[in-house]
């Protein structure tokens, strides 16, 4: 039985972890800024978009380890519905590491300001093809706006369920689930628990 995710899966799921947090606080502070501090806002526009495709790259590198390599079981103290929701909670998480880029992606594709993403102020990215050719672009970008930001906070809710429900595991049912991705403590024993 696998005790403990890989090395390379708990480096990622830490490495975006925090810069999802991050990303979320530069979002909400950016577009809190008045249009007087148009350069700062520029700038912050341009960090956010080059960790959002991070993030994306980060998430499908992710997603492909994840569907390569088994996890480690859940307890087999769990209920079924408990499984099932951190099953699904799981899968929820990698829908929006990807769908959330993705949406800021096409958004910035359908601005009718067309301007330029420039990851981390070195590498040209382009706008995606269809979005960028769409008619009416302040509507679509207005809808995708919106799509992007409901995904933003639909993500800070998973995350604040999975935060509580790792520390429930750990100080209410004592049981290994949040260490097994810890980087450096070592599973516990779980006397009078199956695994």
């Amino acid at each position: 039985m696998t005790e403990r995710y890989s090395t390379i899966a708990i480096l990622l799921h830490w490495l975006i972890a925090l810069l999802i947090v991050g990303m979320v606080g530069m979002g909400l502070y950016m577009t809190g800024l008045p249009d007087e501090r148009m350069s700062e806002k520029f700038e912050l526009y341009q960090l956010h978009k080059s960790f959002g495709v991070t993030v994306l790259f980060l998430s499908l590198v992710r997603l492909i380890w994840r569907l390569t390599h088994k996890p480690p079981s859940l307890p087999g103290h769990m209920p079924d519905w408990e499984r099932f929701a951190a099953k699904a909670t799981h899968w929820a998480f990698y829908g929006l590491m990807i769908g959330i880029p993705l949406s800021g992606w096409a958004m910035v594709s359908a601005s009718p300001w067309n301007l330029p993403t420039v990851l981390f102020g070195a590498i040209d990215w382009p706008h995606l093809p269809y979005f960028s050719t769409v008619a009416d672009k302040k509507a679509v970008e207005g809808m995708l706006k919106e799509v992007h930001e409901l995904l933003a906070f639909g993500m800070l809710f998973l995350l604040v369920l999975h935060v509580a429900a790792a520390l429930k595991h750990h100080f209410i049912n004592r049981d290994n689930v949040l260490c097994h991705m810890l980087p450096v403590v070592k599973p516990r024993e779980e006397s009078g628990k199956k695994q």
